[in-house]
């Protein structure tokens, strides 16, 4: 049997972990409920995750007031049925949530500098409930699309017999359990980032039953609007199966220590340029190892030049340090909740990879820029503040316009006067501006 810290590296020098300690670092990476902590700052990162847990919270109770005001002004029934199942999802999800997240609740208090000076964060577009549908998806109503996966990746898999798979990027992890169950490996390690996901697969691959409310995006019925679902696998996942929290772009992991990386939607989704992503990932691989990408290569990295097509990811393979390369395309259902009428159909590409030698290591990835972190560097007028900077001018001008009494006729007249803009240009900008603080605002009705 393999010991999972037989494995492990520390995230913020690279040193072997003995236990989850890093001596040089002077740093205990923490264990709750079973999963390790292995962020280069986890006590930070814990409190990151702690404030996002809470802002999820305020967000429900909002939602639920929302709903109730909403039921109390209703007298239509069919409509005071639906609002009333949405409050008490609201509420319910409340308390899931808590359940699951309880070790966030008792944590160390953040050290913001250390966090800063370490340039680590978890990505500000994920939110704690960003992927909550892949729960569902994977252990209540996507069998279908289950299996699709794990035939895809699996059968790249069998003839090499992997005995250490890494799944990074693992989400709510029944690609990884199935991964492990179905191949005779010895240990298979599912990363994911977020403790929501982290802590309700760990419970559900060894036996437990979860419960978690789904919102449909467009539900079937009535009833649909808030369902109660229990989250379950079809067994205890066999010994070997383990769950880390980390940051996938500083993976706690010795070089080489893998005989097969898995990234299930996972090199299109991060926000790392995939030329300094692949080779992070051959570091993870020994020679002759196995890697394969799932997904649909919906690349949205900030820079165009970054998005690549699959031509381009394959080519940049080999310059990273690939071989034998060959790829599948295969059109599934993606998301198919059969309570709603929202889902679709994803054409995924699946690729495998063979690693043949290593490549070049880029710096240690940085979350934040120097500019931000040390404060004594030039902050650099890029193009997008600088737009900013014209939008945010021309929004507090038309807010100081704002008194009661003028039109948006008016307003835009000013606008003029101040040479600032043509008025038919002003008068649509201001009607712009005016509508998204109406939005806002929950339609005027003072949410």
């Amino acid at each position: 049997m393999i010991d999972l810290t037989s494995l492990l590296a520390c995230p913020r020098c690279d040193s072997p972990l003995t236990g989850f300690r890093c001596t040089p670092c002077r740093v205990d990476f923490p264990v709750r409920e079973r999963v390790p902590w292995l962020f280069a700052e986890p006590d930070s990162a814990m409190s990151e995750w702690h404030n996002r847990w809470q802002l999820a919270l305020a967000i429900l109770e909002r939602d639920r007031k929302r709903a109730a005001v909403a039921q109390k002004d209703s007298s239509d029934t069919q409509a005071l049925a639906r609002l009333e199942q949405l409050v008490l999802g609201y509420a319910e999800q409340k308390k899931c949530l808590g359940r699951l997240l309880e070790p966030l609740a008792h944590h160390a208090g953040a050290d913001l500098e250390t966090h800063l000076a370490l340039k680590t964060r978890p990505p500000t577009q994920q939110g704690l409930l960003t992927y909550a549908a892949n729960m569902f998806r994977d252990w209540c109503w996507g069998e279908e699309e289950n299996r699709l996966a794990l035939e895809a990746v699996s059968s790249l898999l069998k003839k090499n017999g992997p005995e250490k798979i890494l799944v990074l990027g693992a989400g709510a992890g029944r690609l990884a359990y199935d991964l492990h169950q179905s191949l005779d490996s010895a240990i298979t390690v599912a990363l994911d980032i977020n403790p929501l996901l982290a802590y309700a697969a760990n419970r559900i691959i060894n036996g437990e039953t979860v419960t978690m409310w789904e919102f449909p995006l467009a539900p079937r019925r009535a009833e649909d609007v808030a369902i109660e679902r229990a989250l379950s696998a079809p067994g205890p996942a066999r010994e070997g199966f383990h769950y880390v929290l980390a940051d996938a772009l500083r993976a706690p992991f010795k070089t080489a220590q893998f005989d097969a990386v898995v990234t299930p939607w996972f090199v299109d989704i991060v926000e790392e340029a995939p030329a300094k992503l692949l080779p992070r990932i051959n570091r993870l691989l020994e020679t002759g190892g196995i890697w394969i990408n799932h997904g649909s290569l919906a690349f949205g990295q900030a820079n165009p030049a970054d998005r690549l097509s699959l031509e381009e990811l394959i080519s940049l393979s080999t310059t990273c340090g690939f071989g034998e390369i060959e790829s599948s395309e295969t059109t599934v259902p993606y998301m198919n909740c059969p309570n709603s009428r929202h889902s679709r159909l994803e054409a995924v590409v699946t690729i495998k990879a063979v690693k043949q030698t290593d490549t070049p290591q880029p710096e240690r990835h940085q979350a934040l820029p120097d500019w931000i972190i040390d404060g004594r560097r030039p902050v650099p007028l890029t193009r997008s503040f600088q737009s900013q900077a014209t939008v945010t001018r021309i929004h507090a001008f038309i807010m100081s316009l704002i008194d009661g009494k003028r039109t948006l006729t008016d307003m835009a007249d000013v606008l003029e006067q101040q040479k600032l803009m043509q008025k038919q240009e002003a008068t649509s900008a201001i009607r712009g501006f005016l509508i998204k603080m109406f939005e806002e605002e929950g339609g005027g009705r003072g949410y």
